[in-house]
């Protein structure tokens, strides 16, 4: 129940739209409740031909009385004439503020919708690395469209029934205990009504709970749907190069077969409620009618007071069922909601701590002192210290596992330290405002990361809107300018889903010239050339060296030949530093280095 307050303090900021839906449902009901009331003129005074009468000792209003000698006083002829343009009249009033009220209340569904789906999204770009390395991107897409549509039909509909239902239970009680009253209606039937849909509610509460319980089932096998849709679409070229087709299909099938039986289970579920609801509501209304029928037969019971109540207890049924259908709608909806709440209660690993202060463009360099750093229980880096002046090239290399491209992670914040700190110009990284820090850093990697959009907006990215000449010098640094000036619409051109229309070498001069227009004191590099051809490596190594001119570089390269330039090399081994220096240097020391750069060496004349 906790959960459902919490969504519905998201439908709070649109309560005047939802206010205004109330007062159409308001006005629909009432309208409902005239209509079934004229039942009794149409019974008593048309189809009878007699006149309608109210049992002796009842007092009733003036204006009720009134009403009651008018319809009394006319033709049988002349009332049905009546009868007829006001039945069409409140028909089609009744339809337009139906209209509006469905309207409205679709408006509140998708305007909650819409809030939570950026909430949600704002938040899940909040979340620190260490967040994704445990969420599958198809996991995180099901949260925000899946989830969230399940709770926007809980909204439309659920919400919708369980304000507009119970003002026609009132229109419709009121209507029964009137005619009760004035109408001598006896209590037996108003209790048999009670006490046999009051059977009911147990069925329903049990059928709901269990409801929530596979919902959620359900919703996380969407999730893991979305997420092999997205390795297989996204991975195609892989699926296809080991002729894996039958097995993705395969894989995909009895994960699509496990949703259908869980889908299947729901609906069954959903639908019993409608037929226990339907045959309690026809047991009710037929004992009603032969307790009735006596009375009507001996003449103590108005026939037109008997239709009319029948017609109201029959109306009952509707809200009824409606209210029964709505705990199963929300059942679903709370899984839906815990899931969402899930994201959003998540507390990012890395936050800007209060009183961040704004870091000053770099002047005197980047020191780690004693950086320890665990993931999952396993230490990867164990009492690192080392210190980098401006402008120098400091370069990592070592055996895959060994904590390098951590080294790299943890400058920006992407993960913390466990231990000890990383300081630039003698200010913890900790203790600076987020954007300030990234404001200092420039990133190329080996998985180039570029957007369905223009060119020139990927050069441009995280800086605004860019001028033409600063993106297209950005990009002669880059090596990339002739490339561009050849596609379709140059700088205007669209580079496709992760830029697939380009190739490695090209999406990797792009991903440089982006770094370059940000203009960034400090390059991060990792592994920036590992999968490119001779041809690509050379015009990009060719852009990095440009690029890296004036900057403080930390650079990762499996190929040792394109850092032997650096200002230190940092050899790397089980997370600590064994050797460092230039490369002459390291190469006469005649370790772990040499090694590394012998069998390189030799792979290459190979």
């Amino acid at each position: 129940m906790s959960q459902y307050r919490r969504l519905i303090k998201f439908v709070f900021p649109h309560a005047w739209v939802l206010i205004s839906a109330g007062a159409c449902m308001v006005v629909t009901s009432a309208l409902s409740g005239v209509s079934i009331g004229m039942i009794i003129p149409l019974v008593d005074n048309v189809i009878s031909g007699k006149k309608i009468a109210i049992p002796g000792g009842v007092p009733i209003p003036g204006i009720v009385q009134a009403l009651i000698d008018k319809i009394n006083s006319m033709p049988p002829a002349q009332l049905l004439s009546s009868m007829t343009v006001i039945i069409v009249v409140l028909w089609l009033l009744k339809s337009v503020f139906e209209f509006c009220q469905s309207y409205l209340m679709n408006d509140v569904a998708q305007r909650v919708i819409r809030d939570i789906k950026n909430i949600m999204y704002e938040k899940i770009l909040t979340l620190s690395m260490d967040f994704y390395s445990k969420n599958s991107t198809g996991k995180l897409m099901a949260r925000i469209t899946n989830d969230s549509a399940i709770v926007r039909d809980s909204i439309s509909t659920g919400l919708t029934d369980l304000f507009y239902q119970p003002i026609q239970l009132v229109i419709y009680t009121v209507m029964l205990l009137i005619i009760k009253v004035y109408f001598a209606i006896p209590w037996a039937l108003i209790w048999i009504s009670v006490l046999l849909f009051a059977l009911v509610i147990y069925p329903v509460v049990k059928i709901g709970k269990r409801l929530k319980s596979i919902s959620r089932q359900s919703q996380e096998k969407v999730a893991d749907i979305t997420t092999t849709l997205h390795e297989t679409i996204s991975g195609v070229r892989v699926v296809k190069a080991f002729s894996m087709e039958d097995y993705e299909a395969k894989r995909f099938e009895s994960q699509n077969q496990t949703f259908y039986k869980l889908a299947m289970k729901s609906a069954k579920r959903m639908l019993v409620v409608s037929p226990i609801t339907e045959f309690v509501g026809i047991l009710c209304i037929a004992i009603i009618m032969w307790v009735a029928g006596k009375q009507i037969v001996s003449g103590a019971l108005s026939a037109g007071a008997f239709v009319t109540f029948l017609a109201a207890m029959l109306s009952l049924m509707r809200p009824i069922k409606r209210l029964t259908n709505v705990y199963s709608i929300n059942q679903q909806a709370m899984a839906a909601a815990d899931r969402i709440f899930e994201i959003l209660d998540t507390k990012p690993s890395v936050s800007e701590k209060a009183g961040a202060v704004s870091l000053p463009r770099i002047s005197k360099g980047v020191e780690l002192k004693d950086v320890y750093f665990k993931y999952d229980d396993k230490d990867v880096l164990k009492g690192l210290s080392l210190s980098v002046p401006v402008g120098n090239v400091a370069a990592f290399v070592g055996p895959s596992g060994v904590g390098k491209t951590t080294i790299l992670n943890l400058l920006p914040r992407f993960y913390d330290v466990t231990g000890g700190s990383i300081l630039i110009d003698g200010i913890d990284v900790r203790d600076c405002t987020v954007k300030s820090l990234m404001g200092q850093i420039g990133i190329v990697t080996q998985e180039t990361i570029l957007f369905n959009d223009t060119v020139a907006a990927n050069i441009s990215y995280g800086s605004g809107k860019g001028d033409v000449n600063e993106v297209s010098r950005a990009a002669k640094i880059a090596n990339a300018h002739n490339f561009i000036m050849k596609m379709p619409k140059g700088y205007d051109t669209i580079v496709g889903e992760r830029g697939f229309r380009l190739s490695g070498g090209e999406k990797q001069r792009l991903a440089i010239a982006r770094a370059v227009f940000k203009d960034p004191p400090i390059l991060i590099l990792d592994e920036a050339t590992s999968q490119l051809d001779t041809e690509s490596e050379m015009l990009v190594q060719e852009a990095i060296d440009r690029m890296m001119t004036g900057r403080t570089v930390f650079v990762v390269a499996h190929r040792l030949s394109t850092i032997k330039h650096a200002s230190t090399i940092y050899v790397m081994d089980g997370g600590r530093i064994i050797e460092s220096g230039a490369h002459d240097e390291l190469i006469k020391k005649n370790h772990l280095y040499k090694r590394l750069y012998d069998m390189q060496f030799k792979d290459n004349l190979i």
